[in-house]
């Protein structure tokens, strides 16, 4: 019984104990490690002035992200470590666990309310971000479904509804914490996965405009929201109500220059700009390290997007189509928050609560991201190994 433990064990540690140990796509870990390395820095920078003054340690942010970072970085290891046909099967499961934790964060004495949102459920010292999990799980789901579905998604109108149907009450319960950007970003995933499934471009223009009618009534319905559209497009109009976020933002572009104010000199990040360690971290990396340090960062986020979907693309040619869609879902939603967080920050889109993957301030977000990391990883190492003749 023993040997057979320990022979099962081998098989699951192969990825980073057996004769191929790490042949997987090192650009993607290399630039994601740079992301974190970076994320840890500039959250450290950016939360100091608010954790002394605030809580009397000035340490205190960086310390809980150190925390996170180490707990990101097992999980990270523990998904390389999941063969992708326990994903396939564990789908369901892994949807119902998802709705779940949607249904409990709205739940008085579970759920906790910060700012007005119920978006956490505390555990203790931490708090867990259920939709960042829930995100993931739904791609898992939409990526089984894609492949056991296949001919009826790309021929039947049925089988192009039925996603939605799940989808659906989980982008409701998404908006009742409220978090219209994780919806933004959910919904947006499966709409590009279908699209890679193979659905007709009369369906999903069709979807696309229902989807886009349902997001402007979204926005019509709470005055919040639409006074949100509308100040972005010019926050100095009333720069100390609705447009200080961003007037506070676009100040620390301005002083970041080229070549920033140095590391730790920002002066914005002192009680100036909200939220300065999680939504507008990218901010504070302006005016800290400049309009180059700035691009430098876009740029790896950007790599480690693409790099995402290429190895769905080369999943996809090795006839590997789960894996193929769920590195595309993964690869998409991280899209979706590069390109809204970075647009919230720079005023080109209106403000909405969503980290920057590895970059902001989060366990939930870091952890979700680096488990993400980790199936991706996993996805290329298998892909290998079945083209070296070594199974997978």
């Amino acid at each position: 019984m023993s040997a057979l433990i320990l022979d099962n064990l081998a098989q699951v540690l192969q990825p980073i104990r057996g004769e191929r140990r790490f042949a997987f796509d090192m650009p993607l870990l290399v630039t994601a490690c740079a992301l974190l390395g970076l994320g840890l820095v500039m959250v450290s920078s950016a939360s100091m002035e608010v954790a002394a003054g605030q809580l009397g340690n000035p340490f205190y942010y960086m310390i809980r992200q150190m925390i996170y970072l180490v707990i990101a970085v097992v999980a990270l290891f523990c998904a390389l470590c999941v063969p992708m046909w326990v994903w396939e099967r564990s789908r369901f499961l892994l949807l119902s666990l998802g709705v779940i934790l949607l249904v409990a964060v709205l739940v008085p004495g579970i759920g906790r309310e910060v700012n007005g949102s119920w978006r956490w459920i505390a555990l203790g010292p931490i708090n867990i971000q259920p939709s960042e999990l829930a995100k993931l799980f739904a791609v898992v789901f939409l990526a089984g479904y894609l492949v056991h579905r296949q001919t009826e998604v790309q021929e039947h109108w049925l089988g192009f509804v039925k996603p939605f149907m799940v989808l659906g009450p989980m982008a409701v319960l998404l908006m009742l914490e409220p978090d219209f950007g994780a919806t933004v970003v959910l919904l947006g995933a499966a709409v590009a996965m279908l699209f890679l499934g193979g659905v007709g471009l009369v369906r999903f223009t069709l979807l696309f405009a229902g989807l886009a009618a349902c997001a402007v009534a979204l926005v019509l319905y709470e005055p919040y929201r639409l006074q949100r559209l509308t100040s972005f497009s010019n926050p100095w109009e009333d720069p100390f109500g609705t447009g200080y976020q961003l007037s506070q933002a676009l100040i620390a572009f301005g002083r970041g220059e080229w070549f920033g104010v140095g590391l730790g000199n920002s002066i914005q990040k002192q009680f100036y700009l909200p939220e300065a360690h999680t939504d507008f971290v990218f901010a504070v990396i302006a005016e800290e390290l400049g309009m180059i340090g700035a691009l430098l960062a876009f740029a790896l986020l950007i790599h480690l997007a693409l790099r995402s979907l290429y190895i769905g693309l080369w999943a996809e040619r090795a006839g590997r189509l789960f894996a193929a869609y769920l590195a595309y879902g993964i690869a998409i939603m991280w899209c979706g928050q590069i390109i809204i967080n970075v647009g919230v920050n720079v005023g080109l889109l209106p403000t909405k609560g969503l980290t920057l993957p590895f970059l902001s301030y989060g366990g939930s977000s870091l952890v979700v991201c680096c488990i993400s990391l980790g199936i991706l990883l996993r996805i290329d190492w298998e892909r290998r190994q079945a083209e070296q003749g070594g199974g997978a």
